[in-house]
């Protein structure tokens, strides 16, 4: 949905906004001050909350983008697997180094605005962009 979103106002909030971290763009720039993070996806691991909260620190304003991020769903189903369930995919959790449970962002940092759906309703982030700009320039 981003890369759809910035075909059609890429030119537009470049003038406006300094994009400082996007995989999407391939700008791997270090993480520093910014006024806004936009983050996406539940939080399951240790390594991933470290993150958001490094990015926490950074950030003036968090918006959690997309279901897994405001509601920590669907990711988060594996909370309420039976222990048959757990017993199977535990080889999984560890190899990939997963906590014992999935988490929505605002579990773990501050939210101040939140973008619900799966895949992201392109509406709401932009109303949020909106919303933020008109903010940043009042």
């Amino acid at each position: 949905m981003m890369t759809e979103l910035l075909n059609d106002y890429y030119d537009e909030w470049s003038k406006v906004i300094e994009f400082r971290y996007a995989k999407i763009l391939r700008q791997d720039k270090p993480l520093g001050p910014m006024d806004v993070a936009f983050i996406e996806g539940a939080i399951a691991s240790a390594k991933q909350e470290k993150e958001v909260k490094k990015i926490r620190g950074f950030a003036k304003k968090v918006v959690a983008i997309g279901s897994c991020a405001v509601t920590g769903m669907p990711s988060g189903n594996r909370n309420s697997f039976d222990e048959k369930t757990k017993q199977e995919i535990k080889f999984l959790i560890e190899r990939f180094n997963l906590g014992e449970k999935v988490k929505k962002l605002e579990e773990v940092i501050t939210v101040d605005a939140k973008v619900p759906g799966c895949p992201m309703n392109t509406d709401l982030f932009l109303a949020a962009v909106t919303n933020i700009l008109k903010e940043h320039n009042a």
